[in-house]
């Protein structure tokens, strides 16, 4: 059904968006596009070499979380934001309570 896009759905497309968004636009919107797409590449790519890193090191992904989390003797500390790991209506429902003065 998509993938039997032609010339004249292609410029069916066009004038809409011309229509909608207005010229001016067109181009500042298609320039936003290619960063956000530039962004997204950049950041896959920095992702990747970091897990390959990790890996080369030995270590997996997910023991790389913990790494910088392990004491003296080995153990895995506790994660400093314990709120974040409850859930969203008992973090409220905290703040509430600290606002009142109530513990």
């Amino acid at each position: 059904m998509f993938g039997k896009l032609g010339a004249p759905e292609i410029l069916l497309i066009l004038v809409v968006l011309v229509l909608l968004f207005g010229a001016k636009r067109l181009p500042g919107m298609a320039r936003s596009l290619g960063q956000s797409m530039r962004i997204l590449k950049s950041e896959t790519k920095a992702m990747r070499s970091r897990e390959d890193e990790t890996t080369a090191q030995g270590h997996s992904p997910a023991q790389a979380d913990f790494a910088g989390r392990v004491d003296s003797a080995g153990q895995i500390a506790p994660s400093r934001d314990l709120d974040a790991a409850s859930g969203p209506e008992e973090t409220t429902a905290r703040a509430h309570v600290q606002d009142a003065g109530v513990r």
